[in-house]
């Protein structure tokens, strides 16, 4: 038995440089951290973007126009990609992972989802790493989840997790403008805080994620009022997520 359950959902924008091309130190960094949390009887469960970024690496410009099918292919070729990629770090470090895709449909009541938690309770018991990701390549436009970020807080309901860490670019949730000289990152919010006015909106590229800060701390607030604290902060950061479970302050943490 575990003494914690952790579900860390990892960006695009983490695991990309400025080329738009995925990072390899980024991800074993990131394995690094989870095999070091196994060593401590805690067990992680990685939501990983991806899929997308890395199908365009391989494909690069598409001739497909409808924007929908064209993410369906680039995800569809990218996904085993990142799996390789995983597969080949976690072994590096004696640990074993398995992949775990999903739709929205499946987080509903009845036999998909329950097909699901025994999936993901047979992992965690042999001490595999589940990935998940949504299956995009058979997923509905009109019933995909908003962004990974949801994905995430569905599997840490699934999963009766203890935190949810989403790490993206920033590190944080700010008082303004992340580049801003006065501007500094909040570090506890509560679920009835009114801290959207500090959040802007930025416009995103195709490869990128669908999820901005807005979404983020739309989900973690959702999270967090199913008991389930939930933490914002900086994947490039050196040891974040050890610092987090740790009880560090790092980032800004979202709870009731």
């Amino acid at each position: 038995m575990y003494k914690q359950r952790v579900v860390i959902k990892v960006g695009t924008n983490v695991m990309t440089n400025k080329d738009n091309r995925i990072v390899k130190p980024v991800l074993d960094h990131l394995v690094q951290q989870i095999a070091e949390l196994y060593e401590r009887n805690i067990m992680s469960v990685l939501v990983s973007s991806g899929s997308v970024i890395a199908g365009m690496e391989v494909m690069g410009e598409s001739q497909i126009t409808d924007k929908a099918t064209r993410r369906q292919v680039y995800s569809a070729i990218g996904q085993p990609r990142m799996m390789r990629h995983y597969y080949n770090i976690f072994q590096d470090y004696g640990m074993k992972c398995a992949q775990v895709l999903a739709t929205k449909r499946d987080f509903n009541p009845g036999s998909h989802r329950d097909n699901m938690i025994n999936c993901y309770e047979g992992l965690l018991a042999e001490g595999v790493v589940p990935i998940a990701n949504e299956d995009d390549a058979v997923s509905l436009t009109n019933s995909m989840f908003s962004d990974n970020d949801e994905l995430a807080s569905l599997v840490a309901e699934l999963t009766k997790a203890d935190k949810l860490i989403i790490l993206t670019d920033t590190d944080g949730l700010f008082t303004g403008h992340p580049d801003d000289k006065d501007t500094e990152v909040i570090q506890n919010v509560s679920v009835d805080q009114n801290v959207e006015k500090y959040i802007k909106t930025i416009d995103k590229g195709e490869a990128e994620g669908r999820g901005g800060m807005g979404s983020k701390l739309n989900i973690a607030k959702q999270t967090a009022s199913k008991n389930i604290p939930t933490y914002i902060a900086n994947g490039k950061r050196k040891r974040v997520i050890l610092d987090i479970v740790e009880g560090k302050s790092v980032g800004t943490k979202i709870s009731v």
